[in-house]
Formats: structure tokens, C-alpha cells, sequence
């Protein structure tokens, strides 16, 4: 008896109970299975989306020479990567001012500051985005972009945040210790110890806000002037007018992308456990 209190309550496995795996399966087979019929009524070469004929690559040559399509690929990649940039500088330096230095009074404050965006609705966040563009546009009169890659940036930080606060928490102190140690200055310790080893998780966060920013619709939606349509932007427009293979094409080769960042995150995340 002795012993099996020094044991403690056995953990329990969750694929040991009872229909783990038949609801493991329903879950893979109500996400997946409609991306499974995307993909593929993308290469039937009939309009219909339901109806089967032969494989083709047809609407993927009617979207690559789209220009709508091109023009609005262009404005989400333009996009995602000024937000990219400057949410993952932001996020880099908000870890660093969080993790590397003692606790200090209002850090759980500083924290929900920055994670804000993840906390509160989407659509409320548009809202407010709006609002205080629409103070602005009236206060100062200039208009453009750079108020929709202002919002993408602004919800994008809190996504790099946390792999690069990850490993900032996994990176031990040593080494820049000993770079102190040996009279170098912080902006050296910084740019040969703390910035390689941070790396990982700098490219981590980098990735997921690209892929964040590059898939937005809702404050896309919201804040968006004449001409900044974005691709998901297009697409949802495209559906109010009828499905079509040519937008089947599109969505796959927009999964694929995010699917193929995923992956290389997965990897880098693997590098960050080494």
C-alpha cells in the first residue's frame, strides 16, 4: 500500500478510452474531407463543381491568367509581408523586453496588451480598426495601403509573439553571461549569442504571422479602400456570384501554400527542440 502511494494515481492514456479513435477519425474527416473535394473538382474540366467529367488543368491556366486574380495575389502578398516584418521586429522586441529582464509590476498587463488581438473577437477588432481609420482619414485627409497593412501588422503581432517568447523562455542565460563576462557590450552579446540562437523562433513567428496576414478576411473586409482588394477578399466575392472551378483552383493553390509554410514551421519548431 506504501508503495502505491508513493506511486500516485496512474495517468490516464486518452487513446486507451473507449471510442477515442472513431471520434479521433470523425474529427480528421469533417476537417479534411471538404478540403479533399476542393482539390479535386479543381481539375475536372467540367464547370459543374459537382459533377464529374475528365482531369484537367484548365481553371488553374484561367486563374494563373486572371488578372483579377493576379492583381489580387499581388496586393496579399505586398501586404502580409510589410505586416510580416514589422510584426515579427515588434514581436522580437516585446519578448525581449518581457523575457530578458526580472519580473516587474504590470507584466501580466503587458502581456494581454500584446496578445489583445487573439483575446478579443475579430470582428470587434475590425470595428474599432475602422473607427479610429475613419478619425484619421477625416482628421488628415491621406488615404492609401498603408491603413490596411497597419491593421494586418497590429493583429499579426501577438502570432509572432509567442514562438519567439517560446524560445526566448527555452534559451538559457549562459552563454550571455560569459559574452559579459569577456567585455562585450549588449549590442554584441545581442548580435552574435541572443540574435542565432533566437533565430528559430524569429522565423517560427515570421511564418505563422505571414500566413495569418495572407488568409485575414474579416478586417480585410472592414478596412480595405478602392483597390486594396486582397485574395481572400476576391474569392469571397467571386462566391456570392456562383462557384466555380476556376475558384476551386485558386483555394487549392492558396491551401497549398499555407499548407507548405505549416510544414516548414513544423520543421523549424523541431530545430527550436533540438
Amino acid at each position: 500500500m506504501a508503495e502505491a502511494i508513493r506511486k500516485g494515481p496512474r495517468a490516464r492514456d486518452l487513446k486507451a478510452m473507449p471510442g477515442f479513435k472513431t471520434v479521433a477519425w470523425l474529427c480528421i474527416i469533417a476537417l479534411y474531407l471538404p478540403l479533399a473535394v476542393l482539390v479535386i473538382f479543381s481539375f475536372n474540366d467540367n464547370r459543374s463543381v459537382v459533377r464529374w467529367t475528365e482531369f484537367s488543368f484548365r481553371w488553374y491556366e484561367a486563374a494563373l491568367s486572371n488578372d483579377g486574380i493576379r492583381n489580387a495575389t499581388w496586393v496579399s502578398v505586398k501586404i502580409a509581408f510589410v505586416a510580416t516584418v514589422v510584426a515579427t521586429a515588434a514581436a522580437t522586441m516585446a519578448a525581449l523586453a518581457t523575457t530578458r529582464t526580472a519580473s516587474f509590476r504590470g507584466q501580466g498587463l503587458a502581456y494581454g496588451i500584446i496578445n489583445q488581438p487573439l483575446m478579443i473577437p475579430e470582428i470587434v477588432t475590425a470595428i474599432a480598426t475602422l473607427s479610429l481609420f475613419a478619425l484619421i482619414k477625416t482628421a488628415t485627409g491621406v488615404t492609401g495601403i498603408g491603413y490596411l497593412m497597419a491593421a494586418h501588422t497590429a493583429f499579426c503581432i501577438p502570432f509572432a509573439f509567442m514562438p519567439i517568447r517560446a524560445r526566448l523562455e527555452d534559451m538559457t542565460l549562459v552563454l550571455e553571461q560569459a559574452g559579459a563576462d569577456l567585455y562585450a557590450t549588449p549590442w554584441q552579446t545581442f548580435r552574435h549569442i541572443t540574435l542565432p540562437l533566437l533565430m528559430p523562433g524569429i522565423v517560427a513567428g515570421a511564418m505563422l504571422a505571414f500566413v495569418v496576414s495572407l488568409d485575414d478576411v474579416i478586417i480585410t473586409l472592414m478596412v480595405a479602400g478602392p483597390g486594396e482588394t486582397t485574395l481572400p477578399i476576391y474569392i469571397l466575392g467571386a462566391i456570392r456570384r456562383g462557384i466555380t472551378p476556376e475558384i476551386n483552383a485558386v483555394s487549392t493553390i492558396l491551401v497549398g501554400v499555407s499548407v507548405l509554410l505549416v510544414v516548414l514551421l513544423f520543421f523549424v519548431q523541431r530545430r527550436m527542440e533540438k
